[in-house]
């Protein structure tokens, strides 16, 4: 238990994109005064904050400056200068903490933490140089997935390895840099959900849901996810409650996993909000950003609820302005643009949550490709 934060103390957010922006609109509305640090002109979380720091994030002086104009840091991603934020929570509370990123950041240090708490992964080895390369598939077979241990997301650092004609370009990954080699496990279905624990130590869970990736690149998600078995969700409801407590875990964790007839695997942690959550904030009695809130300010959160079957898609490149000018026809799409500057391809440019009763009603609703153009 934490001592609380109240309203119209500073919140300091190391980040300035839509998860940033979406935590300061989220802190905004309960009265909270918010620091951003971003080194991008008018960036998605400086347009709505208090006040921007234009600075790289491993700047010491800037990240100094944003914890003495604050009195609690947080952050909304994981390659934050781990010695810079330590040093930082001298001046403003860190109720998150280094520990959780030091382990969510590095996916070895991350599998290990799993398996030794009980929670199911797939198969594993550390690959830290390409001479290590063949030994781990030793332990781990094929076919398998070789990742960055550090950075990569949507699909980038990593090499899938089904045969030795993958070999050359796994060792060209493996060169650069760390790297893990995991088992390429099937399933049926990718599940997440997002988790958090509040002032009293409480952990409350969101509820479980589908994505559906295109690219390498969340597409859809569906909430609550379809057809999931009570016990299956008492099961991953279980881990949730596991995985928060032995992180001692502030704000909120992302927790995603893969579901097949082998059961339950956990695949990575994210320690901030999460883009599965997002259709929290029109479909549930709390969004995940509200929660992140009130859970590093040290206040109470009540049991989440589910108000409405959702599904939330994410809006890419030109997405944006072509849904835009469809929006006038759909008065049943809650529509975030994430202010960012330029549309590039498979950029997050923003996302549309569509409510209804029963989520197979509302897969229509989110086919929008024919509507006004290809990705």
């Amino acid at each position: 238990m934490i001592k609380p934060i109240l309203p119209p103390a500073t919140i300091g957010i190391v980040g300035g994109g839509q998860l940033g922006r979406m935590l300061a609109q989220a802190a905004k509305a309960m009265g909270y005064t918010v620091g951003v640090l971003d080194p991008t002109p008018h960036a998605p979380a400086g347009q709505v904050a208090d006040f921007q720091l234009q600075a790289d994030y491993d700047d010491h002086a800037a990240l100094d400056e944003l914890a003495r104009r604050a009195d609690v840091l947080t952050y909304e991603f994981e390659n934050v200068d781990l010695a810079a934020l330590q040093e930082a929570s001298k001046q403003a509370a860190l109720p998150q903490g280094t520990a959780l990123l030091a382990i969510t950041r590095d996916r070895v240090k991350e599998k290990t933490f799993l398996r030794d708490h009980g929670v199911p992964t797939a198969e594993f080895a550390a690959v830290p140089d390409p001479a290590a390369l063949i030994p781990a598939i030793h332990v781990v077979g094929v076919p398998a997935i070789l990742k960055t241990t550090t950075g990569g997301y949507d699909g980038h650092g990593q090499q899938d390895i089904n045969s030795d004609l993958d070999l050359p370009a796994a060792q060209a990954l493996a060169a650069k840099g760390p790297c893990i080699l995991e088992a390429r496990v099937p399933f049926d279905r990718e599940l997440s959900l997002m988790v958090t624990r509040d002032g009293r130590d409480r952990v409350r869970c969101f509820p479980v849901v589908e994505n559906r990736h295109k690219d390498h690149i969340l597409h859809v998600t569906i909430a609550p996810a379809p057809d999931l078995a009570k016990a299956e969700q008492y099961q991953i409801d279980a881990l949730a409650t596991k995985i928060a407590t032995a992180l001692d875990l502030r704000g909120v964790l992302g927790i995603e996993l893969f579901a097949g007839k082998s059961g339950v695997l956990v695949n990575e942690l994210a320690p901030r909000p999460h883009n599965s959550g997002h259709y929290t904030i029109e479909a549930c009695n709390f969004s995940q950003f509200q929660a992140h809130i009130l859970s590093i300010c040290g206040l109470p959160i009540p049991q989440v609820r589910l108000q409405e079957c959702a599904v939330m898609r994410n809006l890419l490149g030109a997405d944006l302005e072509c849904a835009k000018a469809a929006w006038p026809q759909h008065p049943e799409w809650h529509l975030h643009d994430y202010g960012k500057a330029e549309a590039r391809p498979g950029r997050k440019m923003g996302h549309l949550t569509v409510l209804a009763g029963d989520t197979k009603d509302l897969m229509g609703s989110i086919q929008l490709e024919d509507e006004y153009g290809k990705n």
